[in-house]
């Protein structure tokens, strides 16, 4: 890991700034208060190879790595325009089928996954199991060659805007008859599978959804990879969900800092600059110290994860969507009270983070159990359950 980007890295990083800037987040409000979706954006995005960039070349993604996915969430956050399925799509579904899928899934999906074309969205959390991930109840069960899902799923991100969905079910071992994980890909057109919008307090055009799976029969290849190694082909997707929300929350934390510096340089009380008030500079500098810190945990596991190494990322991948989350929360916070009243106008666009930001802390795996891997794995403490 190299603390100089490569002219490679660094140009894609000009460049995603570039596009994001073009948009900004009077696009991304105004597409969010018309409940329209962020099409423009997302599909000039995978025109110019940005959504695909760590998929394989052979199935018409950029041969790089989350690394490189990574700076474009960044980029686009930090124009105010996080997309949110970039987390799911690309970075979760892409991963785990360019290494665990067939030959025709990945003929079938990533060449779509990965200009753009194609959306899909990942259904593991349930109403009764959230953290708790081995407690899921969603059955998939054979029927001669076929498979036959029946579940529930909530808060799955853009389901509406998704041609299919990368289902966590459990499949029951006849040699023990306990269950077990296992990855399906799901059409959102499947008879028997339905969805539901969950009303947010979100100015977000990507939206949640619970999901109700009754009998939907799929055939033998919608199954991903083995069902005896769905675990690590889950850490496979997970450890990108945490860079990739890492990566949005630092630049989220961008934009917000982005703001009250330059307000702060043009706001003057008694005849100074209210940035020249350490009450008002030393909050927004220590914003910007945590940023950089969750940024360099975040390349870290980026660096490992490309390396081909699921476990080694783990901790890092934890760490760096912990620290982001936090100090965006921070950041965005102190934005918030350093325009005093203009931070929760609708013209200085920052009030709408309060909410955005605090999704940082609870998702995809929230702070407590984040906190619960390192102590239980990095410390070796004793489970608490």
């Amino acid at each position: 890991m190299s603390f100089v980007e490569t002219a490679e890295r660094a140009d894609l990083r000009a460049s995603v700034a570039a596009l994001a800037e073009k948009y900004g987040q009077d696009y991304f409000r105004e597409c969010a208060r018309e409940g329209r979706k962020t099409d423009e954006l997302w599909t000039e995005a995978g025109k110019l190879g940005f959504i695909g960039v760590n998929l394989p070349e052979a199935y018409g993604g950029g041969g790089a790595g989350m690394y490189e996915l990574a700076i474009v969430m960044e980029e686009i956050a930090a124009a105010g325009t996080g997309l949110l399925m970039l987390v799911v799509s690309p970075a979760i579904c892409g991963n785990v089928i360019a290494r665990f899928g067939t030959d025709e899934q990945k003929n079938r999906w990533l060449p779509g996954l990965a200009d753009g074309s194609i959306t899909m969205a990942f259904g593991i959390t349930e109403p009764d199991a959230g953290s708790n991930s081995h407690q899921i109840t969603t059955t998939a069960a054979r029927d001669g060659s076929d498979w036959v899902l029946n579940g529930r799923k909530v808060y799955i991100s853009g389901v509406d805007q998704a041609d299919a969905v990368l289902i966590v079910g459990r499949t029951e071992d006849a040699k023990t008859g306990k269950l077990r994980p296992a990855l399906f890909i799901v059409p959102t057109d499947a008879p028997g599978f339905e969805y539901k919008m969950i009303e947010m307090e979100l100015v977000n055009p990507e939206k949640q959804f619970q999901l109700y799976l009754d009998d939907v029969r799929l055939p033998a290849d919608a199954l991903v990879g083995s069902p005896d190694a769905a675990l690590s082909q889950l850490f496979a997707g997970l450890n990108p969900e945490r860079i990739m929300a890492a990566a949005s929350a630092v630049g989220m934390g961008r934009f917000a800092l982005g703001k009250a510096v330059d307000y702060v340089k043009e706001r003057t009380v008694w005849k100074t600059p209210i940035g020249a008030h350490q009450a008002i500079a030393h909050p927004l500098a220590q914003g910007k110290i945590e940023l950089e810190m969750a940024k360099l945990m975040m390349q870290k596991a980026a660096t490992l994860y490309d390396a081909g190494d699921d476990w080694g990322a783990a901790e890092p991948a934890n760490m760096a969507k912990y620290a982001a989350a936090e100090a965006c929360v921070k950041i965005v916070d102190q934005a918030v009270q350093s325009l005093g009243g203009n931070g929760l106008t609708t013209e200085y666009g920052v009030a709408p983070l309060l909410a955005l930001s605090r999704i940082a802390r609870v998702a995809p795996v929230s702070r407590e159990m984040v906190l619960n891997f390192v102590a239980q794995t990095s410390l070796g403490l004793p489970k608490s359950y």
